[in-house]
């Protein structure tokens, strides 16, 4: 107690005249003052799925009777979920991510939060809290892994899924869905998709680099377009997904005149499985798999990944992930896409 009322006489001692420890000027944001926790040099850490990673936390001193509580903001449901707090002693970790998670501790000041086997839905914005009375502070870090975005849509057809069943249709595919910061990066790196899609926090974009009638008209700039908010039980609309590389695993093609379930069989006589399209993007995003085959997936559509463009590839200038679609699972014409995962 005599320490704080120290500290507050030196404080107005220091401050000018006329100054107010209790209102700043309109419109001025308050300054951020870390007491206690020190700022991190990089707010973001970089990482890959499979490996671990360390956020981190530093105490510059130890106040009497504090605890940290790191937590993971979501956006998808505007509120955060408690990871892990500890008093220094003692820590107790919550939610799912608690088999994964233990505090560094490399040192009596260290609070930092290691992420073991980081998987997709790691990713996002972390905050580690000093919990002290009045005196509460925190400061936020980001996650982020390496990824590639891509849309997705049912066999039945475009704008058949509702938020949910968008979700449930991403993480089928070896991914979940997408950020809007993902997908404006995957927009300034050539996406171009007329079909408007879920995302992550529950709004609805779609992004466009060519500018062209069905897509809103000529006149309209490119750029990610939103339709906002949407209802998440009613309206309905593709998805677009994030993946990310796998340590330790691997697509390959099987040539072949197969029906769909010679191809899975295929796959499994090798140990493996037919791939989910997040597979196949993701050995197309970081493995360079080019072929110009192609072949079932595991989801019954029949795609090829393309890294060199060539007019015997379907023409296109642009590499990428080409669909056949859905075609009937009893023709045989195409080869197999096989995972074998770590």
């Amino acid at each position: 107690m005599h320490r704080l009322l120290l500290l507050g006489c030196l404080w107005l001692l220091a401050a000018p005249p006329g100054s107010s420890i209790f209102q700043r000027p309109t419109g001025t944001p308050a300054p951020l003052h870390l007491q206690y926790l020190l700022e991190p040099l990089h707010p973001t850490v970089h990482t890959q799925r499979g490996a671990t990673a360390t956020l981190p936390c530093v105490l510059r001193a130890l106040p009497r009777n504090y605890r940290v509580k790191w937590s993971k903001v979501e956006p998808a449901n505007y509120g955060e979920n408690i990871i892990i707090i500890t008093n220094g002693l003692f820590h107790k970790n919550y939610g799912p991510l608690s088999p994964r998670v233990r505090l560094r501790h490399s040192h009596r000041y260290d609070a930092s939060l290691t992420i073991s086997d980081v998987a997709l839905e790691d990713e996002g914005r972390y905050r580690c809290q000093l919990v002290n009375g009045l005196e509460d502070e925190s400061i936020s870090l980001t996650l982020h892994l390496e990824g590639v975005v891509f849309p997705y849509q049912p066999s039945n057809g475009r704008y058949k899924f509702n938020y949910h069943e968008a979700k449930r249709a991403c993480e089928q595919q070896d991914s979940r869905l997408a950020t809007y910061q993902q997908l404006y990066k995957a927009w300034t790196e050539g996406l171009d998709w007329c079909n408007a899609g879920w995302i992550l926090d529950g709004t609805v974009h779609y992004p466009i680099i060519n500018s062209r009638e069905p897509c809103g008209g000529r006149l309209l700039l490119p750029g990610v377009r939103s339709y906002g908010a949407r209802d998440k039980q009613k309206d309905r609309f593709d998805a677009f997904c994030f993946t990310s590389a796998l340590q330790g695993s691997q697509v390959y093609f099987i040539r072949g005149h197969l029906n769909f379930k010679e191809a899975a069989q295929a796959c499994r006589n090798q140990g493996a499985a037919l791939a989910k399209v997040g597979q196949l993007y993701s050995a197309w995003k970081f493995s360079q798999l080019d072929r110009c085959d192609g072949g079932w997936l595991a989801d019954g559509s029949v795609r090829y990944p393309i890294t060199t463009p060539r007019q015997r590839c379907g023409g296109l200038p642009e590499p990428g992930v080409r669909s056949f679609g859905f075609p009937s699972k009893e023709m045989r014409t195409y080869g197999s896409y096989c995972f074998v995962g770590k």
